[in-house]
C-alpha cells in the first residue's frame, strides 16, 4: 500500500517592501459596486451640479419656456459641465489616493484621508464662510474659521462641509438666476405697457414678449454666455 502524503496548497500573497499588500479583485469589485450605487448622490452633493442645474432651469423659466429644453437635456448638460469643472480635482484625488491604494502603497484609510483633501479644498473655495460657521455652530463644534484667515481642509469634516457647500451653491445659483431674469423682466414690462396703452387688455403679454425674448437670447448667444458665466463662477 502506497502512503498518501497530503500537503497544504501553497498560498500566494503579494508582499511589498513596506508590509502592505495590493487589494484583491473581490475587494475592488465591492468598492466599485458601492461607488456606482452612491454615484448619483455624490454627483449632486460634492460637485457643482446643484448650482448648474438650478441656473439652467431658471434660465428656461425666464424665457417663458417651462418645458424647453427638456429636463433630460438640462440634466445632461449640468452633468457634463459638473464633470468638466471638477475634473482637475478628480485627477488629483486619483493621484494621491486611488493609485497608491491600488498599488499597495497605502491602506484604505490612508488613501481615503489623502483623497478627501483635494475635494475638501475645492469645496471650501466655493463655500461661504457664513454658511460654514453656521453649520459648525449647529453641530456644536469649535469654530474652524479663523479671523481674517482661510479654513484648512484638515480642520473641517465632510459632515459639516457638505451642507454648508450645498447652501452656498443654492445661494449662488439664485443670485445668478436673478441677474439672468432682469433683462427678460424688462421685456415683459415694456410689452405689457405697450399693450395696455393700445387697449389690448385681452391679449396675454407673454404671448407677444416670447418671440422678442427668444430673439434677444439668440442674438447675444445666450446659452453660451450662461454656460461661460457658470464655469467662471467656480473658483
Amino acid at each position: 500500500m502506497i502512503p498518501v502524503i497530503s500537503a497544504a496548497a501553497p498560498s500566494l500573497t503579494l508582499q511589498l517592501g513596506n508590509g502592505l499588500t495590493k487589494p484583491s479583485q473581490s475587494i475592488l469589485v465591492i468598492l466599485a459596486l458601492t461607488l456606482l450605487s452612491v454615484a448619483p448622490s455624490l454627483l449632486i452633493l460634492l460637485t457643482g451640479f446643484t448650482r448648474i442645474v438650478i441656473v439652467l432651469s431658471l434660465t428656461r423659466q425666464a424665457l417663458g419656456l417651462p418645458t424647453v429644453p427638456p429636463n433630460q437635456v438640462i440634466a445632461g448638460l449640468a452633468l457634463f459641465l459638473s464633470l468638466f469643472i471638477v475634473a482637475p480635482t478628480l485627477t488629483q484625488m486619483n493621484k494621491v489616493g486611488l493609485q497608491p491604494y491600488l498599488h499597495g502603497k497605502e491602506t484604505a484609510v490612508q488613501a481615503y484621508k489623502a483623497a478627501e483633501v483635494p475635494l475638501k479644498t475645492w469645496m471650501l473655495r466655493q463655500t461661504r464662510t457664513s454658511d460654514l460657521s453656521m453649520m459648525t455652530s449647529a453641530a456644536h463644534q469649535k469654530a474652524v474659521v479663523p479671523a481674517g484667515g482661510s479654513v484648512r481642509a484638515a480642520d473641517v469634516s465632510l459632515a459639516t462641509l457638505i451642507p454648508a457647500f450645498l447652501l452656498s451653491e443654492i445661494k449662488s445659483a439664485f443670485i445668478i438666476g436673478f441677474v439672468i431674469f432682469v433683462p427678460f423682466l424688462v421685456i415683459d414690462l415694456v410689452v405689457s405697457s405697450i399693450l395696455m396703452s393700445m387697449g389690448m387688455m385681452m391679449l396675454p403679454p407673454t404671448l407677444v414678449s416670447l418671440p422678442f425674448k427668444l430673439l434677444l437670447f439668440v442674438l447675444v448667444d445666450g446659452w453660451t454666455l450662461v454656460v461661460h458665466s457658470l464655469i467662471v463662477s467656480f473658483r
